[in-house]
């Protein structure tokens, strides 16, 4: 059995096999992901507001207008809990939630958002520009010379976790322990209870010590900064401290990680549009709006505080609810030619950052690393593609990216296969 097969038949193990994606969906199902654009199609086709009695029942609208509906009604949805499991909120942990401000309604989330946007300023983001084009050269000087290459291991997977270290002043070192959360939060929802459990131990554990020792210790990073900053006129909560650093860690490098992992993998099997970007460096920029739109790599979640009728379907209070923003941007109501990715769209108001108050306060740095990342990439490595489609392993879960991504360097390929 390959890596592939084996990541994919553990995931699979743990859900219940799928009858229909109208109604009977798993978006922790590994074919969720792996197929997820042709379900979203298909749904939009004949039934574009599924519904699932898993997890104690789960709506997942695939159309732009109930999407966005959705997302700007703070009145009938709570953003108490964004990722859905078995366990539903209970309204104990507002305001904050357990990741503020993404967990925060309003009126709670207006000020915990205000409290964040200074460190995600423009210009602070410019200035870790440099350092970031540094480490992603870094990372492509220690592959060596294979012919193939692990673009989303050996690459993606490892630059959000450098520059959020970076931000909160924490060891390069711990770019594993934050991944292990990552996959608890995010990947492992479908664990065993014990499992999952531990997981959460294990950042209670790290959360604690890296507090107190910042605590101690103060100086100019993102972490001192959330335990110095006031927000109507006193220091933040432990709780908010603690929610939000970990929204950083496992939101703040998932997201970005898979952003970059979808945008290599769409150049490595587009050789055009790789070739195209190689002579037109210029269109760089709208090369990444456009994989932000067609690879979005976030679904947020909400529950229903008061039953509500979204395109036709009666949501009862306490109902799940997917908010599948990479499916809204793949809406041909919306989007001319929704289904292909052109590297030259010029009209791009994708929502790939989020729609409504919970818009993503760290796009600025997400568009940095992405633009970064590809740059490096191509520049040190113009000629790439897929090694082997088949062995392309996607995530599970609310964040869609590749986790396993063989890619062939064309150049060393050649070089070796003339001598």
């Amino acid at each position: 059995m390959t890596h592939t097969e084996d990541r994919n038949a553990h995931f699979e193990a743990l859900v219940e096999p799928i009858a229909d994606w109208a109604t009977d969906f798993d978006h922790l199902h590994p074919t969720y992901n792996a197929n997820a654009p042709e379900i979203w199609d298909e749904l939009r086709n004949g039934c574009p507001v599924a519904h699932s009695p898993r997890y104690g029942g789960t709506w997942l609208p695939v159309r732009h207008e109930d999407v966005t509906t959705i997302a700007y009604d703070t009145e009938h949805f709570s953003s108490e809990d964004v990722v859905v499991k078995r366990v539903k909120p209970t309204g104990e942990s507002r305001p904050y939630g357990g990741a503020p401000p993404i967990t925060s309604d309003p009126p709670f989330h207006h000020h915990a958002r205000r409290v964040l946007l200074p460190a995600f300023a423009p210009q602070k983001i410019a200035a870790m520009e440099a350092e970031t084009r540094a480490f992603c050269h870094g990372l492509i000087d220690q592959l060596g010379s294979a012919d193939v290459i692990d673009a989303a291991d050996q690459y993606a997977k490892h630059i959000p976790p450098a520059v959020m270290a970076h931000m909160l002043d924490l060891p390069l070192a711990d770019g594993e322990i934050f991944r292990d959360f990552i996959h608890t939060a995010l990947e492992g929802i479908a664990e065993d209870q014990q499992v999952r459990e531990a997981g959460w131990q294990k950042l209670d554990t790290y959360l604690d010590r890296r507090l107190a020792e910042r605590s101690a210790n103060l100086g100019d990073d993102l972490l001192s900064f959330l335990l110095t900053t006031e927000m109507g006129g006193q220091r933040l909560q432990p709780e908010h401290v603690r929610g939000t650093v970990a929204l950083l860690l496992i939101a703040g490098i998932d997201t970005t990680w898979s952003a970059i992992g979808s945008s290599l993998w769409h150049f490595a099997k587009t050789p055009t549009d790789l070739s195209r970007l190689g002579h037109e460096p210029e269109l760089l920029s709208t090369a990444v709006e456009e994989m932000l739109r067609a690879y979005a790599p976030v679904t947020m979640a909400r529950t229903v505080a008061q039953d509500v009728e979204i395109g036709g379907c009666p949501m009862k209070v306490g109902d799940w609810v997917l908010l599948p923003f990479p499916a809204a941007n793949r809406d041909p109501a919306v989007f001319d030619r929704a289904d292909e990715v052109l590297i030259d769209r010029e009209v791009n108001r994708h929502a790939a950052f989020g729609l409504g108050i919970h818009r993503c306060v760290g796009s600025n740095l997400a568009r940095m690393e992405v633009r970064i990342a590809l740059e490096v990439f191509i520049e040190r490595f113009p000629e790439f593609e897929l090694a082997n489609p088949a062995a392309v392993t996607w995530s599970v879960g609310q964040v869609r990216g590749p986790r396993s991504l063989p890619i062939r360097i064309r150049s060393r390929a050649t070089a070796r296969a003339t001598t």
